[in-house]
């Protein structure tokens, strides 16, 4: 039987838990393909998982909601062997090992095939985000051209993904930083006006906006959530998709006093179905022609997974950690 290098997790903790192992690898039933893991980006999401604290995993687990490759086998007929491909989410790194690993096993279901030029450290970078950003902006909040969108944590992966998505549809952005020294950085990457976050940024997005943007995309969670509403003009849109301030839930919530008249507040959590129905390839190819800017933060190989989780931890990398296996 063959076998392949894993990043495991037997109990959870900090970085140092992730260990290489030699495992066995998998074999794939009807309806399920193995994928010869090329890249894998990194997610939050992952971070949480790796502490303890999402709901619902046991251990020994090999992390990754994420990965791309080539198909390995595919017992079902549904893909052909050196197909490229990517999946993501469907409980990839929770309910089954996930991407951090040589070979994935994944149900067909959660599979998207494509054609690509680019290298594998950039596409390691796109199928999480890309369908994050995109399905945050088209589905949950139905961006507009001449929108005024604010992006609560713009310097993270997706919101850099999602001011570029945005730009290109035509909308005015302005994204928050906590760093000041970041504020150039993201007007290198196409953002219109800078926020330094101070957690409390209502008044000054109504000054800039003229009374309130049209819709806000917030990256950071229930930590900046009702400052986030008050930033919306009347009618306007807000959706929560991310969790990067490290908050799940709300101490307490008040929702006469927390939400304005009017002001709407929705969710996005894309999963399997919301990947596989992204326009994965139209968005690819977009990057090919230099439409749409992606920014790969940091590459690491798969025996530095320790490093890029400290990476993550840190903030350090200014655009999405990629790993190559």
């Amino acid at each position: 039987m063959a076998t392949m290098t894993a990043a495991v997790i037997r109990a959870p903790g900090g970085p140092e838990v992730l260990r290489l192992e030699e495992r066995m690898v998998p074999v794939p039933k009807a309806g399920q393909v193995l994928i010869r893991v090329k890249a894998f980006g990194l997610n939050r999401s992952e971070l949480f998982t790796r502490r303890g604290l999402s709901p619902d995993v046991s251990f020994p687990r090999v992390l990754g909601i994420e990965a791309v490759g080539v198909v390995e086998e595919a017992p079902g007929g549904e893909f052909q062997r050196d197909d490229v491909v990517a999946t993501a989410m469907g409980g990839m790194g929770r309910q089954f090992d996930g991407g951090y690993a040589e070979y994935t096993c994944v149900p067909a279901s959660q599979i998207q095939k494509f054609d690509a030029v680019l290298p594998w450290e950039k596409l390691g970078a796109l199928p999480e985000m890309l369908q994050t950003a995109w399905g945050s902006l088209s589905r949950a909040l139905g961006l507009q051209h001449g929108d005024r969108l604010l992006i609560r944590g713009g310097t993270t992966s997706v919101g850099l993904a999602a001011a570029a998505l945005a730009k290109h549809a035509g909308a005015y952005v302005i994204s928050t930083t906590r760093n000041t020294s970041k504020g150039a950085f993201l007007l290198q990457n196409g953002v219109d006006e800078v926020v330094i976050d101070s957690g409390s940024i209502a008044e000054e997005v109504k000054a800039l906006a003229g009374g309130g943007v049209d819709k806000v995309l917030d990256l950071v969670g229930t930590t900046t959530l009702k400052d986030s509403l008050r930033c919306a003009r009347p009618n306007g849109l807000v959706c929560m998709t991310g969790i990067v301030g490290n908050a799940w839930t709300f101490d307490d919530f008040d929702p006469l006093e927390a939400i304005p008249s009017t002001v709407k507040l929705t969710v996005y959590d894309g999963g399997a179905q919301e990947f596989v129905t992204t326009p994965f390839a139209r968005l690819i190819r977009m990057i090919e022609r230099g439409q749409l800017r992606i920014n790969v933060g940091k590459v690491f190989r798969l025996d530095e997974i320790v490093e890029a989780h400290r990476c993550m931890e840190r903030n350090e990398a200014n655009g999405k950690i990629v790993v190559l296996t």
